[in-house]
């Protein structure tokens, strides 16, 4: 241990402290024992706006990893990062955010072949919020297209488990360390890193977490020419509107729990409808979740 180190235990130790650390890039989390393991895929996109019909991806950051059927975490692979120069200038509040510029995605395209040999591999590609890069990724690559995806970020109860939020940076300040923000690969490494840790409520690890709910499949239910009247009841049961270019309808949809679409069925027909009507519902499971397909 060396000087700063210690000074970093006394810290820690006197309870009146917390430190943080620099999260270091790592090979190995934990052994596989020599049990099969299977391929996991974090992804992260830095890109020029936020929506996948304008917008174009201007960085794309990949990490795959080893785990066991049960979560456990064990082997970090190398990193495959990669810089794409967009049709029109980087917005200057994306530079602000990411440190991205014009003149370092000059002259760069990603390279879709290493892409597609590294996504073919992977049991799972997850991101920490999949339902903005699946969208931007499924258009970059019809290889993230046929892959079942999770979600780092809304597919664990990182509340309840006692985090004061889920952006990345403040889990990993909870979980006592910082990394360099807001570029590809970085992201990736620290959501990683997140989930190979103990959750600090359930002592569970965050991957194990992740996976039982990602297996699980879920429906939406759309509310298609629902009473304009009726729109604020929706919302404040967690509906949320589609307004986006996409084959989907312009509605309000939610999205509920294997067992629970006859109740909500229900709901629509007696409080919202008051008739019994035909609803477009639609299974969701990681193949297709968080895509624009669904």
């Amino acid at each position: 241990m060396n000087d700063l180190d210690a000074m970093a235990e006394a810290l820690q130790a006197s309870g009146q402290y917390r430190v943080l650390r620099r999260l270091q890039p790592r090979l190995r989390i934990n052994d596989s024992g020599g049990a099969p393991t299977r391929l996991g895929l974090f992804v992260d996109v830095e890109t020029t706006g936020l929506d996948p019909t304008k917008h174009e991806i201007i960085e794309l950051g990949m990490i795959p990893f080893s785990y066991l059927p049960d979560g456990l975490i064990c082997d970090i692979g190398p990193p495959f990062e990669q810089f794409q120069e967009p049709s029109a200038p980087i917005p200057p509040e994306i530079t602000r955010l990411t440190g991205i510029t014009d003149a370092m995605v000059a002259g760069h395209r990603i390279d879709l072949d290493a892409v597609r040999a590294l996504v073919d591999r992977a049991s799972l590609v997850i991101a920490h919020n999949a339902g903005f890069d699946r969208r931007f990724l499924e258009r970059l690559s019809d290889a993230f297209v046929f892959k079942p995806w999770a979600c780092s970020m809304s597919q664990i109860d990182w509340i309840g488990e006692g985090h004061e939020g889920v952006k990345l940076a403040y889990l990993a300040a909870g979980a006592g360390f910082f990394y360099d923000r807001h570029r590809a690969v970085h992201d990736c490494r620290a959501a990683i890193e997140l989930l190979a840790m103990p959750l600090p409520a359930s002592r569970v690890p965050a991957m194990q977490k992740l996976l039982e709910k990602a297996r699980r499949p879920s429906w939406r239910i759309w509310a298609e020419n629902s009473p304009f009247d009726l729109k604020d009841v929706l919302k404040a049961r967690g509906y949320r509107w589609n307004g986006d270019d996409n084959p989907n309808p312009r509605a309000w949809y939610i999205d509920v729990d294997d067992g629970l679409q006859g109740d909500e069925i229900a709901f629509l027909r007696k409080e919202i409808y008051l008739r019994d009507v035909e609803l477009l519902v639609r299974e969701i499971t990681p193949f297709n979740r968080f895509s624009d397909r669904t």
